[in-house]
């Protein structure tokens, strides 16, 4: 069977997880967008033609791109994995009993790839039959959603970070975004690719309330030598950093993880949004993660299965330990404060790294990539 293991993010990338622009998207609107944490809808067209410009180019450097819905629809043909998923998202306390059974029937007898069509762009009461009968759904409009739309499924590291030999399959922040966690549950659990593999599940692959304790994959990178670097931004909290770090170092896949604050503004929203590891002493960064007074610690194994925690001076410095090296590199968002801003709005350093020195970025960032390609 392959090996799932990720070593760093300038190790050759050799697969990688996409998710097309589907259903979800069609079904995002203006009234619905800041609920769906949009800031506006999006050309379904037009975004799907990126995407596959982007896939496309990741395949002509030799990277195999796994599609979410290929995946999904894959899953839901091992039975146990399509009964867990219908009896994970279609709940009887939010739709009652017996709409909740006959909806449930009624998916399970639905084409896979329509399911899982469905998994991720949503299901309205207008699309059931006619012959599902309830008070419930006397009650809604025909356009009301029984299932909602995860049109944030696009973002897929978000919902799971692979971190050395193991991955963390994310408890998300928003409520808006919990579901995509279960999809990729049941894929990591019962597809052929990964089913019975040999890696570590760290974290949110158990059917608790993770309350505070949340995590998303945008703020975790992998920087090598056994370490680890977490944003806790909107979205990842120190509890969820603190189960993460605890679960790395009982199954010593990891031997610091540096915990960095970041701003709590919507332009920060994830690290990999503020920041790459483009090579091996290289970090593209906007540059408000790096000044003096950002608040960053290093957290080690204390030797009794607890975590030792040590406040750094700077970001730059627990970086530089941590890698084994004089000097880490910056290249910074922008020229002057405002053109810093305005690019950073644009997520200017989400950069996906190849390989070292080897990136692709949006066409939005050409300010960062350009510096890149001179540095």
């Amino acid at each position: 069977m392959e090996k799932h293991f990720v070593g760093s993010e300038i190790g050759q990338l050799r697969s990688v997880m996409l998710h097309r622009p589907n259903l979800s998207l069609k079904r995002l609107t203006p009234s619905n967008c800041q609920e769906l944490l949009f800031d506006d809808v999006l050309s379904v067209e037009r975004a799907g033609e990126e995407h596959d410009i982007f896939a496309n180019t990741l395949r002509q450097q030799g990277i195999e791109v796994l599609l979410l819905t290929d995946l999904l629809t894959q899953t839901l043909d091992v039975a146990d994995a399509k009964a867990w998923l219908l009896d994970t998202q279609i709940s009887d306390y939010r739709l009652g009993p017996t709409f909740a059974a006959d909806i449930r029937a009624w998916l399970a007898d639905m084409p896979h790839r329509e399911l899982a069509r469905h998994l991720s762009g949503g299901l309205t009461y207008g699309e059931i039959p006619a012959s599902i009968k309830n008070m419930v759904v006397d009650t809604h409009d025909i356009n009301d959603f029984i299932m909602k739309p995860l049109p944030n499924h696009l973002f897929t590291r978000d919902t799971s970070c692979w971190i050395y030999n193991g991955v963390s399959i994310n408890p998300m922040a928003k409520p808006a975004r919990q579901r995509e966690t279960n999809n990729l549950r049941a894929i990591y659990r019962w597809h052929p690719q990964f089913a019975g593999g040999d890696f570590i599940k760290y974290f949110g692959d158990e059917d608790i309330n993770y309350d505070h304790a949340t995590l998303e994959g945008g703020d975790v990178l992998v920087i090598g030598r056994g370490a680890v670097l977490i944003g806790m931004s909107e979205r990842t909290t120190p509890q969820g950093v603190e189960f993460l770090a605890q679960a790395l170092f009982k199954h010593r896949q990891a031997e610091r993880v540096i915990a960095v604050e970041l701003p709590k503004h919507r332009s920060c929203m994830h690290l990999d949004t503020v920041m790459t590891h483009i090579d091996i002493d290289t970090f593209s960064v906007y540059p408000e993660v790096v000044r003096p007074d950002v608040q960053c610690w290093t957290l080690t194994p204390d030797g009794r299965g607890g975590l030792k925690r040590t406040q750094e001076s700077t970001l730059v410095h627990a970086l530089e330990k941590a890698l084994g090296i004089d000097q880490v590199r910056l290249i910074t968002t922008g020229g002057d404060a405002f053109e810093a801003e305005r690019e950073q709005w644009n997520d200017a350093n989400n950069v996906l790294s190849l390989r070292a020195g080897v990136g692709v970025g949006e066409e939005r960032a050409s300010g960062p990539c350009e510096k890149s390609a001179r540095a």
